[in-house]
């Protein structure tokens, strides 16, 4: 598959300090693991700052990101090797042992714009939401019609924390079928009402139903687990977090980590961008990164 000229830029968040963190340098054989390789901004930095030895693994499902991480990572040939894989299978890869390991947890522009599978409310396509649109596993659309009115209401109280769940599930349920993103910002408006401040209802609903469709923080959990065990002594893992859910999960792993001396946590409070970075990319406003460190 090619990358058109069209494709949506992809802004990398907080790639800066992620840069700082994993501490690439060149003519050492720094490896690199990139758990979530999208576009590929993060991979770029890091393969770039370990020149001319440093090699890199990325991860990514989606063939379209893949596609665009290619294009992106061509100066660095024979460098890096892009895989078919979710991070949550990341324990049975069998990989060599690596000097530092991303995880970037947020959708990319290319997934929200253009991916044409209903992750973005604003605008009308199928509501799709697999990472993996080739994977054999419920669509969000599958959910939606045809989950029971009460597991539609611990999904969104569960994994989108909204306390009016129950009266949005209800609406859902009463206009079924749902084809549509429209169809389900329609039914979310009925529920709860017109958007109101910066923050449209319809966001934690979609936040929702992506992580149920593909099991986000289940996969979370398995990834952070298998990296902690490929780090070298010594090695850093960084992770950036969009929501509260996620962060709780980095959160509560490095302390388990560190309170059984395996790591030392070296954000106490988690990093966040800039203002300047929020204003150049207002996507970036939710970020937030935890860095850890192997002990030997």
């Amino acid at each position: 598959m090619t990358v058109g000229p069209d494709e949506p830029p992809h802004t990398s968040v907080l790639l800066g300090e992620v840069l700082d963190a994993l501490q690439p340098l060149g003519g050492l054989g720094f490896r690199a693991l990139d758990c979530t390789v999208g576009g590929g901004g993060h991979a770029f930095g890091l393969l770039e700052r370990s020149s001319p030895d440093g090699q890199l693994v990325g991860l990514d499902v989606d063939s379209r990101a893949r596609d665009l991480a290619r294009t992106k990572l061509a100066p660095f040939a024979g460098r890096f090797t892009l895989l078919q894989r979710n991070f949550a299978e990341l324990a049975g890869l069998e990989l060599e042992p690596v000097n530092g390991i991303i995880f970037d947890l947020g959708l990319s522009s290319m997934q929200l714009e253009s991916s044409g599978r209903g992750f973005s409310f604003r605008l009308d396509e199928p509501i799709d939401m697999r990472f993996d649109p080739e994977a054999n596993q419920p669509s969000a659309a599958d959910l939606l019609n045809g989950l029971s009115e009460a597991e539609l209401e611990r999904i969104l109280r569960e994994y989108a924390e909204e306390p009016r769940g129950r009266r949005v599930a209800r609406e859902i349920v009463r206009r079924r079928p749902l084809a549509r993103t429209g169809d389900l910002v329609a039914a979310v408006s009925a529920a709860l009402g017109p958007a109101r401040g910066r923050i449209h209802p319809a966001t934690r609903i979609f936040q929702a139903l992506r992580i149920a469709v593909n099991d986000e923080l289940g996969a979370l959990e398995n990834g952070l687990d298998a990296a902690v065990e490929l780090l070298k002594p010594g090695g850093r893992v960084a992770v950036i977090s969009f929501h509260s859910l996620e962060d709780r999960i980095v959160k509560w792993r490095f302390r388990g980590w560190a309170d059984h001396a395996r790591v030392r946590v070296l954000t106490r409070k988690p990093l966040q961008p800039t203002p300047e970075e929020t204003h150049s990319n207002p996507r970036a406003r939710s970020a937030k990164l935890r860095v850890a460190e192997k002990l030997a």
